[in-house]
């Protein structure tokens, strides 16, 4: 199914031929019906999961923040691939209407069909790395839902190393609080360590410096995360633009000794030169209050521990305690790692 909004479009004489297709017309029914608000599932990631009512004009401020950051146009085409009950799905449908594109509609999948030169997409993590052979046909691709990994950047790189593709990939940084994101961070052409924020959006930091959001456009309130950043402000005449850069998750910092590490930060670091997944844990120690432990998915290899040992972290404390190996990370239903069950089994 393809979908021009830059035409009028009759809902009812669509004809869908699957599932999906059918709750994509669901939701456009929805969206041109007389209600103000529509509901939006949030994924759980972060918390249980819960039903939102959104209003459909802070859904269509949030399309337009999106659409002029990445200077889309009318009749540009896009590809819809994500599930439409989660705002990642619907906002792709809404940013096609407000800026009247072309939409394919695509059975969503860990390998979405891309067959033809697109204008915009968004996918997940593991459906950029599936995807790899494709992305060239892509001219503005966001990548959301989880972290993206150093290892997949660095096949992002080496993929479009050669190619004249005028690709520009960006990592997202938002919840369904803030209708999908609300900054971007180029990792391809140029890879950036600061999201730059969208115009009408604010933010701070607590006195843990965790990230807060204020942007009146998307939600009335000042919304508080639990994620430690850096701030960077650039203001002079030319330039006027707020950045952050994301450290780690509150629930995740170790305190070892009274030194707080970042385990996203190290983890990090390790990705670069070990193609498996891992985290670092604070492990209870009696001493330390919690002792710094790397645990790796599959089973015990000598050779990543030694490669390890010669990785030259920043600090000394940063060098883990313990290196153990886990044969199946548990993972949540969108396919985050658990750690606080990791942790669990490593201490029963």
């Amino acid at each position: 199914m393809q979908l021009d909004f830059s035409k009028n479009i009759n809902i009812e004489s669509l004809f869908p031929e699957n599932e999906f297709e059918e709750k994509v017309i669901s939701f456009l029914q929805d969206w041109f019906s007389v209600s103000e608000t529509v509901s939006v599932q949030t994924s759980g990631s972060t918390g249980t999961p819960k039903i939102l009512e959104i209003e459909k004009k802070r859904m269509l401020n949030s399309a337009k923040m999106t659409c002029d950051f990445l200077g889309l146009k009318e009749g540009d085409t896009a590809l819809l691939c994500l599930p439409v009950q989660y705002i990642s799905g619907k906002m792709m449908l809404v940013r096609a209407i407000e800026r009247k594109l072309k939409v394919i509609i695509s059975m969503p999948s860990s390998a979405p069909e891309i067959s033809q030169k697109i204008d915009f997409i968004a996918m997940t993590p593991l459906q950029v790395q599936n995807s790899l052979d494709k992305i060239h046909f892509i001219k503005n691709l966001i990548i959301g839902g989880a972290a993206v990994s150093e290892k997949l950047k660095n096949e992002i790189s080496t993929t479009l190393q050669f190619s004249n593709s005028p690709t520009r990939i960006f990592e997202t940084y938002g919840m369904s609080e803030t209708l999908s994101h609300i900054a971007l961070k180029q990792i391809s052409p140029i890879q950036e360590d600061y999201f730059t924020i969208f115009n009408d959006v604010e933010i701070s930091v607590d006195e843990r410096n965790c990230l807060k959001i204020f942007a009146p456009k998307l939600n009335p309130e000042i919304m508080q995360t639990n994620d430690i950043v850096e701030l960077m402000h650039f203001e002079s005449a030319q330039c006027d633009k707020k950045q952050f850069k994301f450290l780690g998750r509150f629930d995740n910092v170790i305190n070892s000794g009274g030194v707080k590490i970042f385990a996203e930060e190290l983890e990090s670091l390790v990705k670069k030169h070990i193609d498996r997944d891992l985290v670092f844990l604070g492990k209870p120690d009696e001493t330390l209050g919690e002792k710094l432990v790397l645990v790796i998915e599959g089973s015990e290899d000598g050779n990543l521990k030694s490669q390890i040992s010669n990785l030259k972290f920043k600090n000394r404390f940063h060098i883990p305690k313990e290196i153990l190996f886990l044969e199946k990370f548990p993972r949540a239903e969108n396919g985050k790692v658990l750690r606080k069950e990791i942790l669990k089994f490593l201490t029963d």
